[in-house]
């Protein structure tokens, strides 16, 4: 698992960088969707969470959930084009989750890729994550997680 400034990144998800969002590729096709560590850092503790209907089409870096904090109210931007298929029934009552578990049980949505292949080639995983947050981290003037 990286780590930069405190944030984990673990090594086996891709990463939005530009949208601070994680994706990972489930047995079943299905892209899982989530903020990062760092996302959740910068929004500070989430006390609400609205995201598409399932079956409702997302495009790529365009909003598959809007999350609102203290201090901000945004989009979760989608790493992947593609056709949301279940979301976080849990976060609705629970939104500090995402906060609490940003890679486990604070999962945003799930979505059925139209084209995973081409969406993945913009994300970065593993070393290169960590590199690349870092790099963003820097320019930001981030303290730390």
């Amino acid at each position: 698992m990286g780590c930069v400034n405190g944030c984990e990144f673990p090594d086996d998800l891709y990463f939005s960088v530009e949208n601070n969002v994680w994706a990972r590729r489930e047995d079943d096709g299905s892209i899982t969707v989530g903020m990062t560590s760092y996302a959740c850092s910068l929004s500070g503790q989430l006390v609400a969470y609205t995201p598409k209907k399932a079956g409702k089409d997302v495009a790529k870096n365009k909003s598959c959930a809007t999350v609102e904090s203290g201090k901000w109210v945004g989009p979760a931007k989608s790493p992947v084009a593609g056709l949301v298929v279940a979301i976080n029934d849990v976060l609705a009552s629970t939104p500090g989750l995402i906060n609490d578990d940003p890679y486990g049980a604070g999962w945003l949505v799930k979505i059925r890729p139209f084209d995973w292949a081409a969406d993945a080639r913009d994300l970065v995983t593993g070393a290169a994550a960590s590199v690349a947050f870092k790099a963003k981290m820097d320019a930001e003037g981030f303290g730390g997680c």
